[in-house]
Order: structure tokens, then C-alpha cells, then sequence
């Protein structure tokens, strides 16, 4: 069977933040020693917001308040966490556990200022709480107050044990002397659990203070799978070397690690190099700045880490830092979604401004998020403002042909995927998935020889690609065409991806096809394992099984393939109709009224039509 339409396309890489040749390279980094660290703070802070308090039975509001903050909390829901947390308090405003989870679910929901304000409660119960302290420090950072700041590193009350080290260098930038600041970064390049953001953040304070050419040496010294090499890093350092009178060498940076295909900030930056513009230093002004970028660079290199909750508070503070850090609030909109937070996504990504270049990443967040909470029109209107408003970008034509694909409009998605191919130039190898996009788009509306020259060219592209191979093969199998070379192909999608129920079955399928009836019971039966509540599988076996005279088992498995149909569908209508009537009477009569070809056991015989 052919795969599911949902599942055909890698999701649109609509959020890119890292430079496309380094993102491995840098996510490798220390995770394994980042996550040993972030759980310190992550695990007291959230588990002790759960364990160990049970309300009074008998303030029932208090109670009630308190279980189901306690559930919204696990269940991440922040919205609801917060206003049945805070509504608690006030019946218990000195309970330390419901002070700390406040505190908590105020980080993640970006309201600093409230957070700060509960961890000042908690500090009169004279409690410690780390998630607390880094409430208090980032509100102090946001006041400029960087004598505080440095003393409660210094006391180790600060920002949690990841960014204490390069906060403490910018604090001190802030409070003027800058070699000491450049010390605080030189210690901080020895801690191997650190080291890897240090030379990015040291040229990015030289480069505030003006001294481009120090800045530049670092970039020159530093190699890809740094954080000099992200996204940010690249901009930051072309903006250095356009200062330093070199724009030929900002536009090399651009182009190497870019490629041709630029989004509108990237096209900007490099047309004003190309004018022979002096870019602006941009990337930080200030060290309030370079804090939030502290808490930037953790929350981006570790999104989707397994530790979505905290990297979700680094990027709230890193936001609330800087009132116009776009890359804060999609990174935010992001891990939000990665939570299935979609409301509170759609906000995080209503920040960006239209006049913003970053302004269609932003609403192609806005689009999955709305197609996550089933609000499709308001999602397709976008996709379509944004077709004709940014007509330039491949990536808004791709991401509407999947978007068009995925919810069964096919008649349009073809269109998207042509439009993306102009753009991206179809001789690109790792394009074959548009092809294959399109193949299955020109598929589903009966333009046979279009779908199966886009499948070909796929092929072509990706030779052994097993959804390709599976999709193609499982159609001419359909047809009742080629089935040598189709059960050549569904053989090699099986070998890529041995444990696929959708190919397995393709082969059993194709083996009944050709008439080899015994041999596809075995793969029949192994794919009815693989895809237990699929309907056509289900279906399939029971025709396999019939085919060999296991005519009771043959009728069990149609009233099993139809209690997993989908009522809701027409064509799935139709094939719960055939499988009535196969119940009723057999498949042999079925055939029969069909006009098809009676069931004949036989072996491989070739077609080439």
C-alpha cells in the first residue's frame, strides 16, 4: 500500500536558524554533558513543584485549585496552570511548594516580572530555589543592574550553571571595564561544559565595543560546528567584516555557507554588501543583549533535546530581554509546538511584525500551529496571503503543496510543487522529494503519466529511496502493469525499510497480483502485525487468505478491515460497501460482477506493457 498522505515529506524547514552545513555538525556538541547539568536545575525545580505536598482536604477551592494546577502543570498547559497556581495562593500565600511551581509556570508562559515577583515571596519563607534565583537575576539583567547580577553569580544564586559563566563576562562588560570582561571569557574557554559558545560571545562583546578587527581574528580562528558558524554567527560576522571595509569577504561568508537560495533578511544583507554599504553591527548592542543571546544560543542548540520545558524558559527570558530578538520568539513558537502548546505558539509567533524579513517564518509557524488545532481555513488563508506576498521563497510553495496534499486537495498541491521547483531549480538531487510530492499530487488526480514521470525523476535523483520505490511499485501493481519491475521495486523499498507495515504489504500485495497466492501470505500476515487498524491491510489479507481456501479466515479479517474504516470518508464508503458484499458472497462472485479476471494460481510471468 501506498504510504500515508500525511507522512509522505519531511516537515518544511521553515524556522532554519543554524547555517545548513554546520546544524549537525554543532547539535553534536556536549549534550550528553548539558543534559547532566540543565537536570539539576530542571529536576529540582519542576519535580519539587509535584512531590512531597498534599493540599487540606477540606479547603475544598484550595484543593480543587491545587489539583488541577498540579495536572495542567504535567500536562503542560501553562495557561491554565498559571491562573489555577495563582489562584491557590491566595488561599495559602506562604506555601513554599505552590510559590516555586508559580514561578515556574510564569518562566514558561514569559512573564518575568510576575515570576521575580513570587521568587521575592519565596526568599521571606527563606527559601532556596534555583528556578527562583534565575527569576530575580534575569529581572535584574532586564534593569541593567549588573553589580547584582555579578554578585549573585559570584554567590551562586545566578543564572543557572550553563550561562553563569558567560553572564558573568558580559556583567562585567556592563559595568565598564572590559578587560576584565575578556578574562571572565578566557576562564570560561577552560570549562569544557561551556567552551563550546565562548569565542562566539567574546567577538560579539569586541565587536559592541568597536573592536572589529579582535572580533574578526576569533570568526577567522574558529572552524564549522562552532557557534560562530550558526545562522546568527555568519550575519554577525559578515556585518564585521563590512565594518572593517571588506565586504567581498562578508559576501563570500554569505555565499558559502548559504548557497544561492536566500531568505528575505539573508538577500537584504547581501545586496547591501554588493551596493557597498557599511552594514550595521546589529546582532548585540549591548550587554543586556549579549545575556539574551546567552540564553538564545542554549535554548537553540538544545531544542529538542529532551528538554523542551527548560529550553522553553531560556527562550522566554532571552525574549523578554530584548523586546525584538524575532529569533527568540520563533524559537519559542517552536518548542511550544513541540509541546503541543498551539495557542500559546500562535502568540509567540504573532510577536513578529509584518514589516519584519522573518516576518514568513513566523506565519508558517502560525500555519502548523492552526492546522494542529484543526482551524484549517484560517491556516490555508495564510499559506495563500503568503503565495502572492512572498511569491519568491520556495519554501512558502512547498510548505502550501504539503499543506494542500496533507488535507487531500489535490487538485492544487501539483501547482505549489511546480511553483517550488522553478525556484529551486529542478536538477537539484535533493529535490527528488518535491517530485515525489507532486507524483503522488498528480496520482490522486488520474494524470497517470505525469505522476509516473515524477516518480521516475525522483528515482532518478534518489535511486533507493524506499517511499518512492513503494509508491511507484505499489501503483503498477494496482494497474496491473510492469509487475516484474514493480515487485522489483517493492522488493528494494522492503530491503531500505524491512520493518515498514505500508511496504510489507505492497508485496504481499503485488504476490497476490501475480497470482503467487501462497507466497503472499507470509508478507500479508507479517504487514497485518506491522499495521494491526488498517483497514486496507486488513482487507488484503482476507482477499490472500480466500485466494488459498482460508475462506473463515478470509471473512474474519473483512469484518475486521471494516470496523477500522473511516465512515466519514466517500471512497472509503465505496470500499466498505465491496467488503460488505465479499462477507455477503465471496470474492470469486465479487470478481465476477467486477468484470475482473477470476483468481488463478500461478507463477511469475513477465510484463512489460
Amino acid at each position: 500500500m501506498p504510504p500515508e498522505l500525511g507522512s509522505a515529506l519531511p516537515a518544511a524547514q521553515s524556522r532554519i536558524r543554524l547555517a545548513p552545513k554546520t546544524m549537525s555538525q554543532l547539535k553534536e556538541g556536549r549534550v550528553a554533558d548539558y543534559r547532566g547539568i540543565i537536570s539539576k536545575i530542571s529536576q529540582a525545580a519542576v519535580c519539587a513543584a509535584f512531590i512531597g505536598y498534599s493540599p487540606a482536604a477540606s479547603a475544598d477551592s484550595f484543593s480543587g485549585g491545587y489539583l488541577a494546577g498540579k495536572q495542567a502543570l504535567f500536562s503542560g498547559d501553562f495557561a491554565a496552570a498559571t491562573r489555577y497556581i495563582e489562584r491557590t495562593i491566595a488561599y495559602d500565600p506562604g506555601n513554599i511548594v505552590l510559590l516555586e511551581r508559580a514561578v515556574i509556570v510564569n518562566l514558561s508562559m514569559g512573564n518575568i516580572d510576575r515570576a521575580a515577583e513570587i521568587a521575592d515571596l519565596l526568599d521571606t519563607q527563606g527559601a532556596v530555589s534555583t528556578i527562583a534565583q534565575i527569576a530575580q537575576t534575569t529581572r535584574d539583567v532586564k534593569a541593567e543592574n549588573y553589580a547584582a547580577v555579578s554578585l549573585a553569580i559570584a554567590d551562586g544564586q545566578g543564572l543557572g550553571p550553563y550561562a553563569d559563566d558567560l553572564a558573568a563576562a558580559w556583567s562585567r562588560l556592563g559595568q565598564g571595564d572590559m578587560s576584565d570582561a575578556l578574562v571572565a571569557f578566557d576562564e570560561a574557554s577552560q570549562k569544557e561544559t561551556v567552551n563550546l559558545f565562548v569565542p562566539f560571545h567574546k567577538a560579539m562583546a569586541l565587536a559592541s565595543v568597536g573592536d572589529y578587527e579582535s572580533a574578526d581574528a576569533i570568526f577567522e580562528a574558529e572552524a564549522p560546528g562552532s557557534l560562530a558558524y550558526t545562522r546568527r554567527g555568519l550575519i554577525a560576522w559578515s556585518e564585521i567584516l563590512s565594518h572593517l571595509g571588506r565586504n567581498e569577504e562578508a559576501l563570500a561568508v554569505i555565499d558559502e555557507n548559504f548557497g544561492p537560495r536566500l531568505d528575505p533578511e539573508l538577500q537584504k544583507l547581501r545586496a547591501d554588501l554588493e551596493a557597498g554599504e557599511t552594514l550595521p553591527f546589529t546582532v548585540i548592542r549591548s550587554p543586556r543583549d549579549g545575556i539574551a543571546e546567552v540564553f538564545f544560543s542554549i535554548a537553540d542548540v538544545f531544542e529538542g533535546r529532551d528538554q523542551d520545558d527548560l529550553m522553553l524558559i531560556y527562550a522566554q527570558m532571552a525574549a523578554y530581554l530584548r523586546d525584538d530578538f524575532v529569533a527568540a520568539h520563533l524559537i519559542t513558537g517552536q518548542l511550544l509546538e513541540n509541546m503541543q502548546q498551539y495557542d500559546l505558539a500562535l502568540a509567540a509567533y504573532g510577536k513578529v511584525q509584518p514589516e519584519d524579513l522573518s516576518f514568513h517564518s513566523a506565519e508558517l509557524g502560525r500555519v502548523s500551529a492552526l492546522r494542529a488545532l484543526g482551524r484549517i481555513d484560517e491556516a490555508q488563508a495564510i499559506l495563500d496571503q503568503l503565495s502572492e506576498t512572498h511569491a519568491d521563497l520556495p519554501v512558502v510553495h512547498y510548505t502550501r503543496g504539503d499543506f494542500l496534499r496533507r488535507n487531500e486537495q489535490f487538485e492544487g498541491c501539483a501547482d505549489a510543487y511546480t511553483k517550488a521547483l522553478n525556484l529551486y531549480g529542478s536538477e537539484e538531487e535533493r529535490n527528488w522529494f518535491l517530485f515525489y510530492a507532486r507524483g503522488i499530487c498528480h496520482e490522486r488526480t488520474g494524470e497517470w503519466a505525469d505522476a509516473e514521470a515524477d516518480f521516475r525523476q525522483a528515482l532518478e535523483m534518489n535511486p533507493e529511496q524506499p517511499q518512492v520505490l513503494n509508491y511507484l511499485g505499489y501503483s503498477l501493481v494496482e494497474q496491473e502493469r510492469k509487475l516484474d519491475e514493480a515487485l522489483d521495486m517493492i522488493e528494494r523499498a522492503l530491503a531500505a525499510a524491512p520493518n515498514s507495515g505500508a511496504i510489507t504489504d505492497s508485496l504481499g500485495w503485488a504476490l497476490f497480483r501475480l497470482g503467487r497466492y501462497e507466497e503472499a501470505v507470509a508478507p500479508m500476515e507479517r504487514a497485518a502485525e506491522l499495521l494491526s487498524v488498517d483497514p486496507v491491510i486488513n482487507d488484503h489479507l482476507g482477499d490472500v487468505y480466500w485466494a488459498v481456501g482460508r475462506k473463515l479466515e478470509a471473512e474474519f479479517m473483512w469484518r475486521r478491515a471494516l470496523s477500522f474504516v473511516d465512515w466519514d470518508g466517500a471512497s472509503e464508503q465505496i470500499e466498505a460497501d465491496r467488503i460488505r458484499r465479499k462477507i455477503e458472497v465471496g470474492l470469486d462472485i465479487v470478481l465476477n460482477e467486477e468484470g475482473a479476471d477470476p483468481l488463478v494460481s500461478q507463477t511469475l510471468v513477465s510484463d512489460s506493457n
